[in-house]
Formats: structure tokens, sequence, C-alpha cells
């Protein structure tokens, strides 16, 4: 096992460093911060200063340039802090030459992500994802960023004749990856055995970027206490559950939040999960209307699920938090008819973009909940129809169970 540095621990003081390319605004950076600010407090560390650098290309030995290490450094001069956090993704060799300047712990936004996740997991396929991701993403990292190897299961006799330190490590690591892909493997054969035994429903998965509300919409759908909290990643493992809109039954599955640069190892370590995208009928896409980047969080969905195969399924994007859009978008003496001429634009042009498959609602004011229901249920019964032509009592029963 790697001789680690040990996980982000409560209340850790940090520093957040981020990058502006050509092709970024300040603006798009400062949110970009805010939300590695909310990942790292997710991690348990509190911000103290947040640093970004215009460059038009990275530094290939501290990726950003010496004089804003220089500043950084001189920053934390009396302030205890105790970790610097990249938005980027940092090789071995630039995070050894950073600690070299700064002289303090240094973790890039994929190896925070990779805490989180190693945070939040539970059962044991989300433990085994969760582990395989990290070797994954230390392996090219070895020589930059890691000592050595505990010995185990090694002794005398273990290392080859003139095989070095970071060779045997280095094939440690690799061992250990091999070792989980084939746990991985037999949890994932019980994941579809169990998939497979869910019988002739319809299947429809929520989707959509971390902490856009999908958690709580499951809930208040489903009628069933699902965990959610004001924090990123609040769900790893996928929860499945049996839903009846007037007496048409389907299985609604909540699904881990995607989110922008998320880690490449843990896309691939988490395929089972996200074979539950995969397998679906039907996708809700969940987007937080009010945050002020949620378009660009739209594309980096859509983005992911032309990755994983599923973009041409049908899909209900769903706008939540309507009422905080409103509250955030228009002033206090803003008139209620111009208000309304406002959202009624807005809501024409994504009608408009998603060919009629939105609703606009707010999950925790339960506001538009039957429209959207509404939405669901003939969307479902459509396919049972195509799909299950004989199973007429699905799709031609009009008395309300729910």
């Amino acid at each position: 096992m790697l001789e680690r540095k040990k996980n982000i621990q409560d209340e850790v003081r940090a520093i957040l460093v981020g990058v502006i390319q050509k092709d970024h605004t300040e603006q798009q950076v400062s949110e970009y911060m805010e939300e590695l600010a909310f990942l790292a407090e997710t991690a348990g560390a509190i911000t103290i200063k947040k640093f970004t650098q215009k460059l038009h290309s990275y530094d290939s030995k501290t990726f950003v340039g010496k004089g804003k290490l220089e500043e950084i450094k001189d920053y934390m001069v009396g302030r205890n802090i105790e970790v610097v956090i990249f938005d980027d993704e940092l090789t071995g060799s630039q995070i050894t030459n950073i600690e070299k300047v700064l002289d303090i712990r240094v973790i890039d936004r994929s190896d925070l992500i990779l805490d989180i996740f190693a945070r939040r997991a539970k059962t044991a396929q989300a433990k085994t994802q969760v582990e395989l991701a990290q070797y994954q993403y230390l392996l090219p990292r070895l020589r930059g960023m890691w000592k050595h190897l505990e010995r185990q299961g090694g002794g005398i006799g273990s290392r080859g004749p003139g095989e070095t330190e970071i060779e045997t490590d280095r094939r440690i690591v690799n061992d250990k990856i091999s070792l989980l892909r084939k746990r991985l493997k037999e949890i994932d054969k019980q994941a579809f055995t169990q998939r497979k035994d869910r019988g002739e429903f319809i299947r429809v998965a929520l989707v959509g970027y971390t902490n856009v509300g999908k958690s709580t919409l499951m809930t208040l759908l489903s009628k069933s206490d699902v965990f959610a909290e004001n924090k990123l990643f609040a769900t790893l493992d996928t929860t499945t559950r049996k839903v009846v809109f007037e007496n048409t039954p389907f299985l609604l599955s909540d699904t881990v939040g995607f989110i922008r640069k998320l880690p490449h190892h843990l896309v691939e370590s988490f395929k089972s999960t996200l074979d539950e995208v995969r397998e679906a009928d039907i996708l809700l896409h969940v987007v937080d209307i009010s945050h002020p980047q949620y378009e660009e969080q739209l594309g980096v969905v859509n983005k992911t699920l032309q990755e994983l195969g599923a973009f041409e399924k049908p899909i209900i994007t769903i706008f939540n938090k309507m009422d905080l859009y409103e509250k955030y978008t228009f002033d206090e003496w803003l008139e209620d008819e111009v208000k309304q001429e406002l959202l009624l634009d807005l809501k024409e042009r994504w009608l408009g973009e998603t060919s009629n498959n939105a609703v606009f609602i707010s999950a925790v004011e339960r506001k538009n909940i039957d429209e959207l229901r509404a939405v669901i249920l003939h969307k479902v019964r459509d396919l049972y129809q195509i799909r299950y032509p004989y199973r007429t009592e699905y799709y031609n029963n009009t008395t309300d169970t729910v």
C-alpha cells in the first residue's frame, strides 16, 4: 500500500491557485475558483486566499510562474497555511518542484476530487472504484511524488536483481491495479445480474452536474428518503426506487453527479455505476438554473453523456431552483408583467433548444411538480407501448394512484 500523505482533515487552512488562459474570461475563472473552494469545503478545508495568474501556457516545471509562487510564499508567512490546491491537474515533478519552493503540501484538482470520493464511498463497489482511480492517478506520478512503498507481501528475495526502488514501486502499483480491476469485475457481474432481475420495467435515470438537486428531486418523485445535502458529490452509489404514476410503474435511479474536469480515471473506474445511465430508457437531466454558469454546466453534462454513448436517449431537461433564479435575477422593484415576459422568453428559448422536452420547477418549494410528473408519465407510457405492447395496463390506465 502507498505510504501516502494524510487526507485533508477538518479545518485545514488552504490557498487556492488558478490560471486564466486566453480562452477564459476573468468572470469564468472566478466561478471556477468558487467551485474549487466548494470542493475544498466539501473535503473539510477552509479557503483563506485565492490566487490567479494569466498565462498563455503552463510552466512545465512549476505550472505557474516563479514570481507567482514567491507571491504565494510571502503571503503564507505567519498564516498557518497547511495546503495549496491547484485548479488544474499537475504532474508529479510539478508537485515536487512547487513543494520545494513553498515548503508545504500541494495537491491538484483531481487529487482533491479523489479525496472527496474516498470520503463519500460507502459500499464495496464505490470503495473499490475509488481505490482503483487513486492508484491509476498515482502511477504516472510515482517518481515525482512518492518516496517508497511498504513492502507488503515482500521480504527477502522479493526484489529482482538490478531493479531500482521506483521500478519496484511501479510494479507493486500495477499489481494492485490488476487486483482491483479483477475485484471490480466480480462486483460488476453482481450489479449486472441485479439490474437484469428488475424485470420489464422502463428505467429512468437522474443525471446532472453535481449539487443541482438530483437527490432532492429523487426523494420528491419516489416519496422515499434519499440522502441529500448541500455539498458536492453527496451521491456516489446509485440509488434505485420503484415509482408508480397513475398505475404506471417504472424504475427511477439517482446517479453520481458530473463536474468540470472530472478526472478521467474516475470516469473509467465508475463505469459500472455509470452503466445505470447507459442502460436507462429515459434520462432526466437536472440543471441548477440559478447557478451563474448553468449553461456551461449543462454543456459539461451533455458532453459527458456523449462520451458515455447516452446522449441519443430520450432526455427531459429539468430546470430546477427556479425560485432562486427569480430571486437572484429580478430586482424587487421589477413589475410583475415584465418579470413574466422575461420568464416566458427564457422558457421559450429552452423549450426550443430541447424540442419541447423541458420543465421548469423548484424541487424544494415543490413548484410545477405536477407538470413534471405528467411529462415523465407521458414518456414512460410511450416507451411501454413501443417496447411492451402487451402490457396495456401500463399505458391505458388513467386512474391516479400517485
